[in-house]
C-alpha cells in the first residue's frame, strides 16, 4: 500500500472515530475537538514514526492549499457590511485595541528575544516576531459556541467575544499576508520587480477579482450541490494563484470571501455550503500541520515559552486596557481576556502559510510556538470561556449601564418597549 494511500486511510478513520465522540464530549466535558487531529499527524510524521514522510505531503499540496483558501473564505463571509454596522461601534473599538496590543506586545517582545538569541538585525528579527504576534492575535470562536449552546448564555459579553474573534482573525491574517508580500522574492529578469505595496493588491485584487467573477457566473445558483463544486473550485483557483506568487492563501481567499457576502444573493447558502466542509478541511490541516511539523536546528524552548508567555500578557492585559478605556470594565471586568486565550485550527493555518513563504526566517520556531499553544490551550479554550463569561452573567450589573454603552438611541427606545421613529 502506498503512504499516500495511507494516509488518506488515516485521516478518515480519524475523522470518523472522533466525530460522535469528541461531539459528545464537546456537550459533557466543554473540550473542543482539535487537539487530537493534531497530535496523529506529529506521531504518524516523520519525526515519531515515520509513516508517513514530508515528500507525501508535498503530493498532497494542492489538499492543503485549498483547506488554507477554505478556512480564509469561512473568515471572509463574516465581514457583511449590513451586519457590522448594526453593531455598537465600542465593541469594535474594544476588539482592535485587544488585538492590536496582542500583536504589539507579542512582536515587540519577541522580536527583541530573537535579536538577542541569535544575534539577528532588527529588520531580519522583526520579519518572524510579526508573525508570532500575528498568530497570537488569534482566538478560537469554537469555545464560545459550546459555552453558549452548552449554557445558553447570551448578552453582551459574549457578543463581545464573538466580534473580538472576527477582528483577531482579520488582524492576524492580514499582519502574515502582508509579510509575504514584504517577504517575497524578486522576479528574474530585466523586468522592474513589484514593490510591497503592489503585491499587496495584487493579493487583495485576486479576491475582488474571484469573487467579482463567481457572482457574474454563479451569482444566482442555490442548489448546495453545485455550490460545493463551484466554490471548491473558485477557492482552489484563488488560493492556489496566491501560492503560485508566493503570497499569502489565507489574505486572498478571506476577501474573496467578504466579497461573496457582500455580492452574492446566495449568500445564506454559500455561509452554509462553507460552514459544512470547515470541519473536514480544518482537520486535514491540523494532521497535515502534524506530518510537516519539524523541529529547529536552534534552541527553540525560550522562544517558544516566551511566546506563550506574552500571548497571555497581551490577550489579558490588552483586554483590560482597551475595557478601561472605552468604560466598560463594569459590564466586562478585569479579566474578561482570558476567554480569548484559546488558538484554534486559524493560528495553525497562519503558522502554516508563514512557513511556505519561500525564505521565511525561523520558520520552525514559529511553527513550533503555534503547535504548542494550540495544544494548551484548545482543550481548556471552553472551560476558560465559562469561568469568565457564567460570573459575569450571574453578576447584577445594570441594565441602564449596559444600556448605556452598548444600545443604540433606537434600540433603546425598543427595549424600553416605546414607539420608535418610524415605527408600525
Amino acid at each position: 500500500m502506498s503512504t499516500a494511500l495511507a494516509l488518506v486511510i488515516i485521516v478518515a478513520v480519524a475523522y470518523l472515530a472522533t466525530h460522535v465522540a469528541f461531539d459528545w464530549a464537546a456537550r459533557r466535558f466543554l473540550i473542543v475537538s482539535g487537539a487530537e487531529y493534531l497530535l496523529l499527524g506529529i506521531l504518524v510524521g516523520p519525526q515519531v514514526s515515520g509513516l508517513v514522510t514530508a515528500h507525501t505531503i508535498d503530493s498532497f499540496a494542492p489538499l492543503t492549499t485549498l483547506a488554507l483558501g477554505w478556512v480564509g473564505a469561512i473568515v471572509g463571509t463574516q465581514f457583511r457590511i449590513p451586519e457590522l454596522v448594526r453593531i455598537p461601534g465600542v465593541m469594535f473599538r474594544l476588539a482592535f485595541a485587544e488585538a492590536l496590543a496582542t500583536l504589539g506586545v507579542v512582536g515587540g517582545l519577541l522580536g527583541l528575544a530573537l535579536m538577542w538569541l541569535f544575534d539577528l538585525t532588527p529588520a531580519l528579527a522583526a520579519v518572524p516576531a510579526i508573525a508570532l504576534g500575528g498568530i497570537a492575535a488569534v482566538s478560537a470562536p469554537a469555545g464560545i459556541e459550546v459555552v453558549a449552546r452548552h449554557t445558553g448564555a447570551r448578552g453582551p459579553i459574549v457578543r463581545q467575544l464573538q466580534v473580538c474573534t472576527a477582528i483577531d482573525a482579520l488582524v492576524a491574517i492580514v499582519a502574515v499576508g502582508l509579510l509575504a508580500c514584504v517577504q517575497r522574492p524578486p522576479a528574474d529578469g530585466g523586468v522592474r520587480p513589484l514593490t510591497p505595496t503592489e503585491w499587496a493588491v495584487v493579493s487583495v485584487a485576486l479576491g475582488l477579482v474571484g469573487g467579482a467573477l463567481f457572482h457574474l457566473f454563479l451569482g444566482r445558483e442555490r442548489n448546495v450541490d453545485r455550490l460545493v463544486i463551484s466554490l471548491g473550485g473558485a477557492v482552489i483557483l484563488i488560493s492556489g494563484a496566491a501560492a503560485y506568487l508566493q503570497l499569502s492563501p489565507l489574505l486572498a481567499a478571506m476577501v474573496f470571501g467578504a466579497t461573496l457576502a457582500n455580492t452574492s444573493r446566495s449568500r445564506a447558502e454559500i455561509g452554509e455550503t462553507l460552514a459544512r466542509g470547515e470541519r473536514p478541511f480544518y482537520f486535514v490541516l491540523l494532521i497535515f500541520a502534524g506530518i510537516a511539523w519539524q523541529p529547529s536546528a536552534r534552541e527553540w524552548a525560550v522562544p517558544v515559552v516566551l511566546f506563550l508567555l506574552t500571548r497571555a500578557v497581551g490577550k489579558i492585559g490588552g483586554a483590560r486596557l482597551g475595557a478601561r478605556l472605552a468604560g466598560t470594565l463594569p459590564v466586562f471586568g478585569a479579566h474578561w481576556g482570558r476567554a480569548l486565550l484559546g488558538q484554534g485550527g486559524l493560528a495553525l493555518a497562519l503558522a502554516f502559510d508563514y512557513v511556505q513563504q519561500g525564505g521565511s526566517p525561523l520558520s520552525n520556531i514559529v511553527f513550533t510556538a503555534a503547535i504548542a499553544s494550540v495544544l494548551l490551550t484548545d482543550l481548556s479554550s471552553a472551560h476558560l470561556v465559562q469561568a469568565t463569561v457564567l460570573p459575569l452573567l450571574e453578576s447584577e450589573v445594570s441594565p441602564r449601564r449596559v444600556a448605556a454603552r452598548f444600545l443604540t438611541p433606537r434600540s433603546r427606545e425598543q427595549a424600553a418597549g416605546r414607539p420608535t421613529a418610524g415605527g408600525d
